[in-house]
């Protein structure tokens, strides 16, 4: 997220994040530019149709699919990889979110901002990548990350189902 708020303040204006070993390949970063002509932020995506992975073992994509399914169901969004790091946003789109406010230290601050998104009545759409495991060095996903992430999704998909309801009871009245 400190990223993002350097880039701001640089004065950029398309702010992108991806990451450093290679899984995403800089040749489809085409693909993210041509589509945030019609969005505010942009997903490459491992699971949307044409998205792929490339050898990751099973555990990792089951953890990564089911994580995936546990933020669309809980926050009621539709985007198929809210977790993927290739991402590119309008300046704008950074500018209405509050980056200060983003309590994850983790992954999860990608879930966090695809929804902050969404929640200010922006577009976010997915292109399809091929998403290629590193072959050198390790992953930064640890049982302490995904804990992070469980629990920040539930508090969030908890209060989203409380403000629902909340304003429902209102209109009832």
């Amino acid at each position: 997220v400190d990223g993002f708020s350097h880039a701001l303040a640089a004065g950029f204006d398309v702010i992108g994040e991806m990451d450093a070993d290679g899984s995403h390949q800089p040749e489809q970063l085409h693909l993210l530019l041509t589509a945030l002509g019609e969005a505010d932020l942009v997903i490459g995506s491992r699971y949307v149709r044409g998205g792929s992975v490339v050898n990751w073992p099973l555990r990792r994509r089951l953890l990564s699919r089911g994580g995936n399914l546990y933020v669309r169901l809980l926050l009621g969004i539709s985007v198929r990889d809210a977790t993927a790091g290739y991402r590119l946003f309008r300046r704008q789109t950074l500018e209405k979110i509050d980056l200060a406010s983003v309590e994850s230290t983790g992954y999860v601050f990608q879930t966090d901002l695809v929804a902050r998104t969404l929640g200010a009545g922006m577009t976010v759409r997915e292109v399809p990548i091929e998403f290629i495991e590193r072959e050198r060095g390790d992953s930064k996903m640890s049982g302490a990350v995904a804990t992070e992430s469980l629990k920040l999704v539930t508090r969030w998909g908890l209060r989203e189902r409380r403000a629902r309801l909340s304003r429902s009871a209102r209109r009832t009245r």
